[in-house]
C-alpha cells in the first residue's frame, strides 16, 4: 500500500480502469504511480494498492467504508510504501496503522538504510521519525487503537493536512477507534465536533476538552479547528506519595473531617462527563466570577481581563470573545454570570481512570501494608482536599439567556488556585451545568 501527499493531478480510478498503467503518459501523480508500481514489483509483490485510484469515489457507500476500513487496510498490508516526495507532513494513521514500513524518497530509492526489509526495525529512522512528529517511537512500532491518551493523539494529528477538511477528522476514527459514518457534505468543525464527542462519551475522560484557541460551531467546549492541540496541555505538577502522606497529616485537626467526608461522597456521586444532542453535561465545582476588569491591550482582535472570585485566587486571561466588565457593587445579571469552574475527574477522587492505562491510581498512593497507623476511613477524603488545594486546568463559563452555558475559550491555559484548601465551604458549590 502507498503512503503519499496528494500534489496537483491525481490519477482517479476512471484513468486507470482497465488500462496499463506502464503505458500511460509518465506526468505528475501518474509518473508517482507507475513507480510505486514498479517499486512493489520489485519487491516481489504482484498486487499494489494506492487510495488516489483504488477507491471509487463516485460511489458514496465504497468512498465512505473505504474511509472507515482504512486503519485496518493499512495495518494488515504485506508492506506500506510512503513516499517521502519533500518531507510533508504524512497522514499519522499510514504509519501507525502497519507493522511492515518502507520509506522511499523522491527519487525511489530507499531512506537511509538501502537493505532494510522493514524501518520499523531501525532504531535511528524510529528516533528520527519521533524527532520530527513528536510521537513516540514506541507507540510508532507498537501502536493499538483506543481511547488511552486522547489528548495526546490530538496533539499528534494537530499538524496534519489533508485535501479535504473533514479528512483530518475522519482519519483519526480509527486512531481512537471509534465507529461513525462519514458525511463529505458536512462540515469539518461538525466532523471533528463528533469525533470529540464520541471521545468523551465512551471513555468519560475530560483531556480532550484541554486547548487553547477558537470554540467550536459545534459545542463551545470543543475547538474549532485540530491545530488547538498544538500547544502543549500545562503540565501541572503531582504530589509525589511523600508529600500526599505529609499534607493528610497535617490537615488532621484542621480541616473538618465529617465536612470533607461530605465532600468527597457528593463528588463520588456524580456522573460522568457526557454529550447529549451536542449538549455536554460536565460536572464540576463552581466558582463564581464576581469582578471582571477589561485591560486595554495592543492587540486589537483579543480582550484581556482580570478575574477575582471570592474563593479563587486573581487570574488573568486573553480571549477573542469579549464581555461586559463588572464589580462586586454591581454584578452582571444572573444570565450573564460568569463562572470559573473546576471540572470533575476520577483522579479526584484518586481513583484509575482507563484512559490512563499506564498510569497508577491516586487510590494506591499509599499501599495498605505502607499506610501509617493513623490511617483510617477519612484519608481518602483529606486526600482529595490535598489535591483540591493544588493548581488546576479552569474552564471559563457564560451563562446565556436560556440558562445553558457557553465556554469563554482562552489564548492560554487558565490556571487556577484556592484561597485556602481548609475551607471545605468554598468547595461545595457542586453541580453539573450543561453547556452548548
Amino acid at each position: 500500500m502507498l503512503s503519499h501527499r496528494w500534489e496537483g493531478k491525481e490519477p482517479l480510478l476512471q484513468d486507470i480502469q482497465d488500462k496499463v498503467i506502464y503505458k500511460l503518459d509518465p506526468v505528475g501523480g501518474i509518473k508517482k504511480l507507475q513507480s510505486f508500481c514498479e517499486t512493489a514489483r520489485d519487491l516481489g509483490y504482484r498486487w499494489a494498492w494506492s487510495d488516489t485510484c483504488c477507491i471509487d469515489k463516485n460511489i458514496d457507500v465504497e468512498h465512505q467504508a473505504s474511509v472507515k476500513s482504512m486503519f485496518i487496510w493499512y495495518h494488515h498490508s504485506a508492506l506500506t510504501v510512503v513516499y517521502l516526495s519533500d518531507v510533508p507532513p504524512l497522514s499519522k494513521s499510514e504509519f501507525l496503522a502497519p507493522k511492515v514500513i518502507l520509506f522511499y524518497q523522491k527519487d525511489w530509492t530507499l531512506y537511509l538504510d538501502p537493505g532494510a526489509r522493514n524501518h520499523k526495525d531501525s532504531v535511528a529512522i524510529m528516533q528520527e521519525l519521533e524527532d520530527a512528529t513528536g510521537i513516540d517511537q514506541q507507540a510508532v512500532v507498537a501502536f493499538h487503537p483506543g481511547m488511552r491518551e486522547a489528548q495526546e493523539k490530538l496533539q499528534w494529528a494537530s499538524t496534519c493536512i489533508t485535501t479535504l477538511q473533514e479528512d483530518i477528522a475522519y482519519s483519526l476514527f480509527s486512531i481512537f477507534g471509534v465507529c461513525l459514518h462519514v458525511d463529505y457534505t458536512e462540515k469539518k468543525q461538525n466532523a471533528f465536533g463528533r469525533l470529540l464527542q464520541e471521545i468523551i462519551a465512551q471513555s468519560g475522560n475530560i483531556t480532550a476538552l484541554d486547548w487553547v484557541g477558537k470554540s467550536s460551531e459545534f459545542n463551545s467546549c470543543l475547538p474549532a479547528d485540530i491545530t488547538s492541540y498544538k500547544t502543549p496541555p500545562c503540565k501541572l505538577s503531582s504530589l509525589s506519595k511523600d508529600v500526599i502522606q505529609s499534607s493528610v497529616f497535617s490537615l488532621r485537626g484542621v480541616v473538618a473531617l465529617q465536612s470533607a467526608s461530605e465532600l468527597y461522597q457528593k463528588l463520588d456521586s456524580l456522573s460522568a462527563p457526557c454529550f447529549a444532542h451536542r449538549w455536554l453535561h460536565l460536572p464540576c465545582i463552581v466558582f463564581l466570577v464576581t469582578e471582571a476588569k477589561r485591560r486595554l491591550g495592543h492587540d486589537k482582535d483579543t480582550y484581556t481581563y482580570e478575574l477575582k472570585s471570592d474563593r479563587l485566587r486573581n487570574l488573568q486571561i486573553t480571549t477573542e470573545d469579549k464581555f461586559t466588565s463588572f464589580l462586586p457593587a454591581k454584578p452582571p445579571s444572573v444570565w450573564q454570570t460568569i463562572l470559573l469552574v473546576h471540572p470533575w475527574s476520577c483522579h479526584l477522587l484518586g481513583l484509575h481512570d482507563p484512559a490512563y492505562e499506564s498510569e497508577s491510581s491516586l487510590h494506591d498512593s499509599l499501599p495498605a501494608q505502607t499506610r501509617p497507623d493513623y490511617w483510617d476511613s477519612h484519608s481518602e477524603a483529606l486526600q482529595l482536599i490535598v489535591r483540591l488545594g493544588q493548581p488546576f486546568s479552569a474552564f471559563l463559563l457564560a451563562r446565556q439567556r436560556d440558562g445553558e452555558f457557553k465556554r469563554i475559550a482562552s489564548n492560554r491555559n487558565i490556571i487556577a488556585q484556592v484561597k485556602d484548601m481548609t475551607s471545605i465551604s468554598y468547595l461545595m458549590d457542586i453541580m453539573t451545568l450543561e453547556i452548548l
